[in-house]
């Protein structure tokens, strides 16, 4: 366990331990709130869907979870008589109503990582503390009042904690991977853009709509949310059908013989490692590990096998052949057009590559250097990226080639 990792987890828990204990001791202020809160709570557990990560892989996420959680942690009035709870009965709270919400997913086995744990616990103490303190105090009161400024200060709040949470998500990931941090906190920033905007103003909402009208607002803005969060259920569906599609296709040439076995998969996971090492944005790094998987789907036209699948030897036109032949084959499947440019052009010259073209031209030729290594060794990584860089006057870019040895000094490709 990597030290961002240690510290957020020993965190979350001495948060998580003090805010129950206190709780416990002092017994729950106003437990009829905090029951219909926890309550909504639970259900957003329930019906988590699972989002795309920075790190490449996918998260379980509750909008409706969150959106509970925020509103409790900046609710400061229930039909207009003030509440009493504070921020550590609001971290128990939504730690509790967590754990019973995510027993089904337990149950079936798809309960989410101790990294989504740890980042709910430190996301809604950081909400939690933001503004109990200062409405218990009286200072957001009296120096604000209710209006408009109230609301745009809750919803200043909520942005904040989602920048946290992409900060603590991006520090997280980096710990784990020893990718540089900036790429992950934009890729994280990116993947919240979709969601968290609707699971921040719901929470203003449900806290602004509580101290109005009491708790019976719960259920009339907690519906549109659980709606839309059924449709990203949906969308997530769709997705990962469409990922799995390609995964198939792409293994098309390893069933054949035309390529070694797991070659496709090596060459797109540490193509959208270079790609994120490079600072490429959300979409390019998609469409680079699609064409990726599918880059070698040409040699499907060839008579004989290629011996290892190893096309970097080939001769320029040939390689040209088989990129063309494969872009054809990709255009025919309905993928995007952008990953069949890609495929198309991996056999260019690199100065008229895209470069998710160059990075898969990189990543390929890597990949056929070190194979047959058994282990790849330093020495045989070495010699891999040695030849690269004698090969940056025209066939590969000098600052991809760069890239590749820093994620592969890291031991990404392993």
């Amino acid at each position: 366990m990597t030290r961002p990792v240690a510290v957020a987890y020993a965190a979350a828990a001495v948060l998580a331990a003090t805010a129950l204990c206190a709780t416990l001791w002092k017994g729950p202020a106003e437990p009829g709130i905090a029951l219909v809160f926890g309550l909504v709570i639970v259900v957003g557990e329930l019906a988590r869907v699972r989002l795309p990560a920075a790190d490449g892989g996918s998260r379980s996420t509750g909008p409706l979870g969150g959106a509970g959680a925020l509103g409790y942690a900046m609710l400061g009035e229930v039909g207009g008589t003030p509440t009493h709870h504070g921020a550590l009965q609001v971290i128990a709270v939504v730690v509790v109503a967590s754990l019973v919400g995510l027993i089904p997913h337990v149950a079936l086995g798809r309960a989410p990582g101790l990294d989504m744990a740890a980042r709910t616990v430190l996301g809604v103490g950081f909400a939690a503390f933001c503004f109990q303190p200062l409405y218990n105090s009286g200072t957001l009161g009296g120096s604000i009042g209710p209006g408009p400024l109230y609301a745009l200060c809750l919803l200043a709040i909520t942005l904040l904690t989602g920048c946290f949470d992409a900060f603590l998500g991006a520090a997280i990931a980096a710990g784990r991977s020893a990718w540089p941090l900036w790429p992950l906190l934009r890729e994280e920033l990116r993947i919240r853009l979709g969601i968290v905007p609707a699971i921040a103003a719901t929470g203003c909402v449900l806290a602004l709509a509580v101290a109005v009208a009491g708790l019976w607002a719960l259920p009339v803005f907690c519906v549109p949310l659980l709606l839309t969060q059924f449709s990203f259920r949906r969308y997530a569906s769709v997705r990962a059908t469409y990922r799995q599609t390609i995964a198939s296709l792409a293994r098309a040439t390893e069933v054949a013989g035309y390529t070694p076995h797991g070659h496709a998969r090596a060459v797109a996971d540490l193509s959208r490692a270079v790609g994120r090492e490079l600072g490429l944005p959300g979409p390019e790094l998609t469409v680079l590990e699609y064409a990726a998987l599918m880059h070698d789907i040409g040699q499907l036209s060839l008579v004989d096998p290629v011996p290892g699948g190893a096309t970097a030897g080939l001769d320029p036109a040939e390689q040209r052949r088989i990129a063309l032949l494969g872009g054809a084959v990709v255009r025919q499947t309905g993928v995007h057009g952008q990953v069949a440019t890609v495929v198309e052009r991996q056999a260019d010259p690199y100065r008229e590559q895209p470069v998710t073209a160059r990075v898969v031209r990189t990543v390929n030729a890597y990949e056929d250097l070190t194979a047959g290594s058994g282990h790849v060794g330093s020495g045989a990584r070495e010699r891999a990226l040695e030849q690269l860089r004698l090969a940056t006057a025209c066939d590969h870019e000098p600052r991809v080639v760069e890239a590749l040895s820093r994620v592969v000094s890291r031991g990404a490709d392993v």
